[in-house]
């Protein structure tokens, strides 16, 4: 007797999860209370956590102990022992970026977290003879756990019940094909069902059971390439390489071969080498991925891994499923339609005992649940669940008075052979938009592998589907944002193309079904590149797709909610779930919309577009900043004069002309489109800048070394350098502040206000040692820093032409 027949037949109910029945008496009745609480107090529980964020430790860990930490760090203290407090404000300018870092992910994480929970798989396991939902940490050893179509396997265990049960275990074994499970047979954690139902007893639990940890690390920590990332360490790796010889030079020039003051000498040597760290480029990264974790936190939007913000920007094809995502969940049965004069109300009685066999109906079964309730309990005897892979389901029943019967519900073209009169009808409602199911009799036994071959129809049940009221506008979203979409799914090629044309997706009147793609990845790559909507694809070629289409260059998301996208997801650059789909599709997915809303991606995709474009920004500023410190330091070896600044100077410029307006810039909003190549677009701006800065300076401070003498004469030297460099960096920052906007325009203003009242104000002039002398060199200084901006400026549009974007 079937789980919903039990049901009608007056089983009590659940109180917890009304829909369960009370388990069958016996081993498969699952543990008592007793037994549970003896097993946590064994240590025998399910406690792997499951980790959406880094640790706590690791956060504080990974934003404290940097390399360049370590360099600032040892700077800081020398110059805490030798020089003014003025000279050691970069120390505490470094301890301040790394707190906000710290709060940032902090906050990130607690987003990431509390969102974790939400979407977290609640496998549903018996205890006392019931069944209930429970959190996947509080499963113990010997817990009865069962299964439906979609649900993730958890734990290691030994099937106890099956019915048709195939599960998918190629995240594990690279196997592609289902396996039938039976009563007895091993199941591995981190394979999911894709068909039929069953229960299993957990084995091993914890951190016994290997594959759990296998398939949670290949599911949360697979990480999305990200060239940010990988641009900004790349980066790094060559200011590393810069930054040892020419420090260990400038040591060398200004504490042995000049023979000036001692802690002179050791500020202005330690006034050289920290500004050719980029100290403030991987925490203005960090603070912007977790800022925009927590902008999309605040609309149920939940990013398992921070660079798929990056990816998901990058991307220029998102495969959609229909069901789900472009249309929602639910049916309504609009129209039945006997078939081969069949009876109408005898077809109901089947539709109805059809909806009874199945405990766990997917959304089409359901609707005709909803339409034809179960008014006679007929005997399911047998029963085949429904797969992605057959496209259709079915049951045997005896029906109380003698008569037994076997029974087919699916997709009519392939229940029915090519030419059947009825596939012109069907091809009518799949016009409208509509989705068309045959009921057919079947002469076979339901084992056997031909049993769809000579059924008989019996009706069409037609069914009509809820579009997304969200799913138009955002389709036209990636129309304007020159991101193709491509509408791959199982149902009838002719209904897929009649719901995108409803919502407008471009190519929708050009379907074709998959069943008549070529195998062959290069000829399948050119049939995507020229279509849009494709229908009866297999689980097994939406994963072909997604590689045919990578195979071209195209970065590729997918998004879905069932079993038969858990493949694609996998294999897609960024994968998409919604957070009412299976536990499977989440649990591989880097970006899961807990909200179900599929409007929610063009907001993923601005964040994505505001944190590269944004970083690419400030990566420029920091990098120019690093550039011109070395030539400077470079020039002042080869020409072993005293270093022009001393710490307190390069820490106002940075602060002024680097640090707060970066700050604002990474965090602005910003709608360019994700462009390639992040360290060639950084590189090819910062060399040129840094290279005209730091000629502009030294030059400026050549010619004021030979104007003053006499005593403070290097502090008079050292003012107006510090203008021309000031000046040369500000139009650095004018040019990466474009295109203009109110709020940047006031930016760059009050940057140079600042640095005016520093020069104005008497008690500022002396806390950070400038005082311009003069009126021939401090103007001298302004006119070589106006010509460098010249320059600089026809270096960047020179830059612009030779590579443009």
């Amino acid at each position: 007797m079937t789980q919903r027949a039990k049901i009608d037949a007056g089983a009590e109910l659940d109180p917890v999860h009304p829909m369960k029945p009370p388990a069958p008496a016996g081993r498969a009745g699952g543990l008592t209370t007793a037994e549970v609480a003896e097993r946590v107090a064994r240590g025998e529980v399910n406690d792997v956590p499951v980790r959406s964020s880094r640790s706590t430790a690791e956060i504080v860990r990974g934003n404290v102990f940097t390399r360049f930490n370590a360099i600032i760090g040892v700077l800081w203290a020398i110059m805490l022992v030798v020089a003014p407090i003025q000279d050691s404000l970069f120390g505490f300018v470094i301890i301040a970026n790394t707190g906000i870092g710290i709060i940032q992910e902090m906050r990130a994480k607690k987003t990431l977290d509390g969102l974790a929970v939400i979407g977290e798989a609640k496998p549903t396991v018996r205890r006392d003879g019931r069944a209930a939902e429970i959190s996947t940490s509080e499963i113990v050893l010997g817990d009865v756990i069962e299964l439906g179509p979609g649900d993730k396997i958890v734990v290691d265990g030994e099937a106890v019940e099956a019915d048709g049960l195939e599960v998918d275990e190629s995240l594990l074994t690279g196997e592609a094909d289902p396996v039938l499970k039976k009563p007895g047979d091993k199941m591995m954690s981190g394979a999911f069902v894709v068909a039929g139902g069953g229960a299993f007893t957990a084995t091993k639990v914890g951190r016994e059971a290997y594959a759990a940890q296998l398939a949670e690390e290949a599911s949360r920590f697979t990480l999305v390439h990200s060239e940010l990332r990988s641009g900004i360490s790349t980066i790094l790796k060559y200011v590393t390489w810069m930054m040892i010889p020419t420090a260990l030079g400038l040591v060398i020039s200004q504490l042995v071969v000049k023979d000036n003051n001692f802690k002179d000498s050791i500020a202005r040597t330690v006034g050289g080498i920290v500004p050719m760290i980029p100290e403030g480029l991987v925490l203005l990264t960090s603070v912007a991925f977790a800022i925009g974790v927590i902008r999309l936190g605040r609309q149920q939007c939940l990013v398992q891994e921070l660079p798929a913000i990056e990816g998901l920007a990058r991307v220029d094809v998102v495969c959609l499923d229909k069901t789900g995502t472009l249309t929602e969940g639910g049916m309504d049965v609009t129209e039945l339609r006997p078939l081969n004069g069949s009876d109408e109300a005898y077809v109901r009685k089947v539709l109805g005992a059809l909806g009874e066999s199945d405990p766990r109906p997917n959304a089409s079964l359901q609707a005709i649940i909803d339409a034809y309730p179960d008014s006679e309990v007929w005997r399911c005897t047998e029963s085949l669940p429904f797969s992605s892979a057959r496209k259709y389901s079915g049951a045997a029943f005896s029906e109380g008075d003698g008569e037994n019967s076997t029974w087919l519900l699916g997709a009519p073209d392939v229940l029915l052979k090519p030419g059947d009169p009825a596939l012109t009808e069907i091809d009518t409602l799949n016009e409208k938009g509509l989705r068309v199911l045959l009921l057919a009799r079947a002469s076979r036994e339901l084992d056997d592998p031909d049993i769809a071959s000579d059924a008989k129809a019996s009706a069409l049940v037609v069914l009509e589907q809820r579009l997304r009221p969200d799913a138009s506008d955002t389709l036209r979203y990636f129309e304007e944002q020159n991101v193709k979409a491509k509408v791959i799914s199982g149902d009838n090629a002719v209904s897929v193309g009649a719901v995108a044309g409803k919502l407008g997706l471009p190519g929708a009147a050009n379907t074709v079904d998959a069943r008549r793609l070529p195998a062959d990845q290069a000829e399948m790559a050119d049939v995507l590149d020229s279509n849009a909507v494709f229908g009866r694809v297999t689980p097994q070629q939406k994963r072909d797709m997604v590689a045919a289409l990578q195979s071209r260059g195209h970065t590729v998301a997918m998004t879905g909610d069932g079993v038969n996208d858990v493949l694609a997801l996998k294999d897609a650059d960024i994968g998409v779930s919604m957070g009412s789909g299976s536990e499977a599709t989440r649990a591989v997915a880097q970006i899961v919309l807990l909200n179900n809303s599929f409007s929610t991606l063009p907001s993923v995709v601005a964040e994505g577009r505001r944190v590269i474009g944004n970083i690419t920004r400030v990566a420029t500023l920091f990098l120019t900043k690093t550039v011109y410190s070395v030539l400077l330091a470079v020039f002042v070896v080869c020409s072993q004069v005293e270093y022009p600044f001393l710490p307190r100077h390069l820490t106002l410029l940075s602060t002024f002309t680097i640090g707060i307006p970066a700050f604002f810039l990474a965090l602005a909003p910003n709608k360019e489109r994700a462009k390639p190549h992040f360290v060639r677009r950084v590189m090819r701006y910062a060399i040129p800048s840094g290279v005209i800065a730091a000629v502009a300076t030294f030059v400026t401070y050549m010619i004021a070394r030979a104007y003053y003498t006499g005593p403070g004469e290097l502090d008079a030297e050292t003012s107006v350098t510090t203008l021309t460099l000031f000046l040369v960096s500000m139009w650095v920052l004018a040019i990466i502040a474009r295109p203009y906007t109110w709020w940047r325009i006031a930016l760059v203003v009050a940057m140079g206000v600042a640095f005016l009242l520093v020069l104005a104000v008497p008690w500022l002039q002396h806390f950070f040692a400038l005082k311009l002398v003069g009126a021939v060199m401090p103007w001298t200084a302004v006119g070589i820093a106006v010509v460098a901006s010249g320059v600089l400026e026809l270096a960047w549009r020179w830059v612009v032409r030779r590579w443009p974007d």
